[in-house]
């Protein structure tokens, strides 16, 4: 199963997070609990666990080539969450 992991250095971990969840809840599956969510994309699933200083995020897919198309669309909203705070995101997979 394909998999691709970021670990995005930010004190908004958790804020961002919720505002994903939320963001996602009326689309999609999606499960929050303290510091951690699920989110079940139809051709995958994120999965994030945020600190004080950095939020964890890993991308499963079934097919290798839904992987670049989630970590896109996922980075994208991350990005636009964030507002004006600057967030570096490198995909390890």
């Amino acid at each position: 199963m394909p998999l691709s992991r970021a670990e995005i250095a930010t004190p908004s971990g958790e804020r961002l997070m919720k505002r994903l969840c939320n963001h996602w809840s009326h689309k999609f599956d999606v499960e929050r609990s303290g510091q951690e969510a699920r989110i079940a994309f139809v051709t995958g699933t994120c999965l994030m666990r945020a600190d004080a200083a950095s939020l964890a995020v890993a991308i499963e897919t079934l097919e290798e080539e839904h992987l670049d198309e989630l970590e896109g669309v996922v980075e994208r909203h991350l990005v636009r969450m964030a507002g004006d705070e600057e967030l570096v995101i490198v995909w390890e997979n």
